[in-house]
């Protein structure tokens, strides 16, 4: 396992680097980054599904300043505009129901309120629930882009691009913002899509055959290992050894 802390270490090292997100080797983070704030970088996070570039292009698409224009103005704004499951209405209503976040006290602030009560989990079922308490807007688009809630479910999705949004949020350094400080680092959950899972199972740090929020509290567990405050950090480094085909 030195061995492999070693490699990870460098992996992290040399990827910590504004070269790693660029035009190049485009990544939602780089658009979030553009913006600056909590809201915007909600979006770009829960968008963030499908082709990178796909992704990108789509986010650059969009309006700057939506979630502060009125709701009839951003209805307009959006006109036409689809992505993947979500079509125009789903994503007028999103910025909608973010518009109304940011004036009830904004994203953090609503995952505080569970957080404070019981910790990572509970803080982003309260999050999540608190979107859809804010706009009775239904439809599947709009249902797959925010989630459901963690209790809600039987068998707990590994909730990827909600947990890459907290480690955003979290983590602060030449990648991540470090925007909030309600957690520290040591608490935050590994984001675990196709990429990881397939790496961290090839590494010998994951076990687990489904790729779910046991697998991703698993490998978490695994990674604290090698750092007990800053487990996360691995992330963005096991992310590209899978995307670039070297594992």
């Amino acid at each position: 396992m030195k061995k492999l802390k070693a490699r990870l270490d460098a992996e992290v090292a040399r990827r910590n680097c504004s070269e790693e997100i660029c035009e190049n080797k485009p990544d939602p983070l780089m658009i979030a980054r553009s913006f600056g704030d909590e809201c915007n970088a909600l979006t770009c996070a829960l968008f963030a599904y499908g082709n990178v570039r796909a992704i990108v292009g789509f986010l650059r698409s969009l309006e700057n300043g939506l979630i502060n224009m009125d709701e009839e103005n951003i209805m307009k704004s959006v006109e036409g505009k689809y992505y993947r499951f979500q079509n125009s209405e789903d994503i007028a209503q999103w910025f909608i129901t973010l518009r109304r976040l940011k004036l009830n006290g904004g994203v953090e602030e609503a995952f505080r309120q569970g957080y404070d009560q019981g910790g990572v989990l509970e803080g982003l079922d309260a999050l999540i629930e608190t979107l859809y308490d804010l706009n009775p807007y239904r439809s599947q688009g709009y249902a797959f882009l925010i989630g459901k809630p963690i209790k809600k479910s039987s068998s707990p999705s590994a909730m990827k691009r909600i947990m890459m949004y907290l480690r955003w949020m979290v983590r602060h350094d030449t990648l991540d913002m470090g925007l909030w400080s309600v957690m520290p680092s040591s608490e935050l959950i590994m984001p675990l899509d196709t990429h990881t899972f397939h790496v961290s199972t090839k590494l010998g740090l994951l076990k687990r055959k489904q790729c779910d929020l046991k697998a991703a509290l698993e490998l978490t567990e695994n990674l604290k290992k090698f750092d007990p405050l800053d487990p996360i950090k691995y992330d963005f480094a096991l992310y590209r050894l899978g995307q670039e085909g070297i594992i």
